[in-house]
């Protein structure tokens, strides 16, 4: 990519950028939200032209006027966030566009399914998704593992992974790092989106870092630390990314006893006011769950929610939202924000009881409210009135805050509350989280990121198959404890001799 720039009217997204990417390397694209990453890949894949500067690939100039002329010259992206066909399989959904046909021109599903068996095998996946899932039912790292077979079709000279493992476990992380090293071993050039350091170190031969717009260096990742690389994303140093004041006080404000629901079983939790409390476990333990059954989203069979005293009626969101329980969860695009609409609509959302006058909204007060929000959280933004998908994520997750520290909740749950987002963001969340507790907010938080969870937590619940499997203090929470209780089922199977073995 020579000189390329991108404006948007007044706005320049990238800034005369000269940036290669070398067959058969690993190189990661760093940078905080709002650097330039996603405009850069999207010239890449052909869904933006350049300003000024091109592309060259194979040492010849060419033209990506369209997202086809980019595939048909073997440049391919995995979204961060995947586009799936909700109603056509697994099988259906990765050779969208190019699917085996009958000689009357009838769908060949018996070659369909040679075709995804083979590519699931060759490619590590075939234990975690099966061809015949709908994409409608599709875990969210089922969805993502989706979008890295489609772009594996056909043969590719370039491929971008846009923080693909945001989603996927660490099995999964492992099927993939040993694909993508299988494709740097092919000649392959491919671009590693992340911000995750540890991946980073392990997984890319030279990082290049972009800072508000511009190429701010390239490094050999064998030769540079964490700190280098912070301090040439975001300017500063981040080392004191997790201290806070621990005000936990005595006051219950959660109280959770035996809730089962379809998904998690005779479940007991406290979290008191001041507190944050971390909930880890692998994917699929029922973390995500948990917290929609505490926010009303899921039936309750059985057992108690108590909030403040107060025994709230499971199974009712508006009910959860008015007794005082907030929820930012996993998907913020598709459960949390209406991306269409302003920042002023998505952060009045749920209090416009409070901003109404018989059956009007006092859109003075709103403005004024959502203001005072987006500045409090540092929203980088144009106006309140600018729309929330054209924020970065980072920005987008603050909205989702904003919109319930106006609402002022007892007990607010974070779902992945810094998935996808950069270090100079995750260093506001985290101010956030630490002024929310000072404040007397009982907090849950939900991470797959041990030393976030690690960092932020007073206490942690982890949590596997839907049961709790243990509880650690802060002075005992260390990655090995948590993991021991996230495996714990699985180690006490390893460990048990089978019938009529002896040890």
């Amino acid at each position: 990519m020579r000189q390329v720039t991108k404006r948007f009217g007044a706005v320049q997204a990238l800034g005369g950028v000269t940036l290669d990417f070398p067959a058969g390397q690993v190189t990661a694209l760093m940078g905080e939200n709002g650097a330039g990453k996603s405009t850069l890949l999207k010239i890449l894949t052909g869904d933006h032209r350049p300003t000024d500067g091109h592309v060259v690939l194979d040492g010849h100039r060419i033209d990506l006027a369209t997202p086809a002329q980019a595939r048909a010259a073997g440049i391919r992206i995995i979204p961060q966030e995947p586009e799936i066909i909700p109603h056509v399989s697994v099988a259906e959904n990765v050779y969208a566009g190019a699917l085996p046909r009958t000689a009357g021109r009838r769908l060949d599903r018996a070659e369909l399914n040679r075709r995804i068996t083979a590519d699931l095998q060759r490619l590590g996946f075939s234990d975690v998704l099966e061809p015949d899932l709908l994409g409608s039912q599709l875990a969210p790292a089922q969805r993502q593992l989706v979008e890295i077979l489609r772009a594996l079709t056909g043969e590719a000279k370039v491929i971008a992974f846009d923080e693909p493992t945001s989603s996927l476990s660490e099995h999964e992380v492992d099927a993939l790092f040993a694909l993508i090293r299988r494709l740097r071993d092919q000649q392959i050039a491919v671009v590693y989106v992340s911000h995750r350091m540890k991946e980073i170190f392990q997984l890319a031969d030279r990082i290049a870092v972009l800072r508000d717009g511009e190429l701010a260096g390239v490094q050999d990742t064998a030769t540079t630390t964490e700190g280098d690389l912070v301090r040439l994303m975001v300017g500063r140093d981040l080392t004191t990314l997790f201290t806070r004041e621990r005000v936990a006080t005595d006051h219950v404000v959660l109280d959770v006893q035996g809730l089962t629901t379809d998904h998690v079983h005779d479940i007991d939790l406290t979290v008191r006011a001041g507190e944050v409390v971390g909930l880890a476990g692998l994917i699929g333990a029922g973390r995500s769950e948990l917290a929609l059954a505490l926010a009303g989203d899921h039936p309750v069979h059985s057992g108690t929610i108590t909030l403040d005293g107060r025994t709230l009626r499971p199974g009712r969101p508006g009910a959860a939202i008015a007794a005082g329980i907030g929820l930012a969860p996993e998907e913020r695009k598709a459960q949390a924000l209406f991306l269409h609409r302003s920042i002023r609509d998505n952060t009045s959302l749920v209090v416009l009881d409070r901003l109404r006058r018989l059956r009007f909204v006092h859109r003075r007060q709103e403005r004024a409210l959502a203001q005072e929000f987006t500045d409090r959280l540092r929203v980088r933004t144009p106006s309140i009135e600018h729309e929330v998908r054209k924020l970065s994520g980072g920005n987008q997750q603050k909205v989702v805050l904003a919109r319930w520290l106006a609402r002022r909740p007892a007990l607010l749950i974070l779902d992945e509350p810094t998935r996808g987002i950069d270090v100079g963001a995750k260093a506001e969340i985290y101010r956030i989280i630490a002024d929310l507790a000072k404040d007397g907010v009982a907090l849950l938080v939900i991470s797959s990121e041990l030393p976030e969870v690690l960092g932020l937590a007073d206490r942690v619940v982890v949590m596997q198959n839907g049961r709790i499997t243990g509880e650690l203090p802060r002075a005992d929470a260390t990655e090995e404890a948590i993991l021991h209780l996230a495996m714990a089922d699985d180690l006490a199977t390893q460990a048990a001799p089978a019938p009529g073995a002896t040890r």
